[in-house]
């Protein structure tokens, strides 16, 4: 007896497939970023990380879960115009209680001591 396929069938494959492919693409910006956030240094879970952009004006997308389907290129295209950082460093950022400037001198300053 042939095997009968649904649309339903295919519909919950395709979201299956590109939820695995949105989590990869998540873990690869994280790592390609540092792995930690740039303000408070947290690295626990990369699921609590964001991308803040830098200049919104120069923001082609959100890196969100949503923004996570194209090309890796394009993607890493976007993270370069976003520092990362972790959920509550994001929300104080936004909240205006954290300055991002902070972040480029912890950013400028960790990399003189790896060198």
């Amino acid at each position: 007896m042939p095997d009968k396929r649904t649309y339903a069938d295919r519909a919950k494959y395709l979201s299956k497939y590109v939820s695995k492919r949105r989590k990869k693409l998540k873990q690869m910006v994280v790592a390609y970023k540092g792995g930690k956030c740039v303000l408070c240094g947290y690295s626990k879970y990369e699921g609590a990380f964001d991308l803040h952009h830098i200049d919104e004006s120069k923001k082609e997308f959100g890196l969100s879960t949503r923004g996570l389907t194209r090309s890796w290129e394009k993607t890493k295209r976007e993270a370069d115009k976003c520092v990362l950082v972790c959920a509550n460093c994001h929300r104080e950022l936004h909240g205006g209680i954290t300055q991002l400037s902070a972040a480029r001198r912890i950013e400028k300053r960790g990399e003189l001591l790896e060198t």
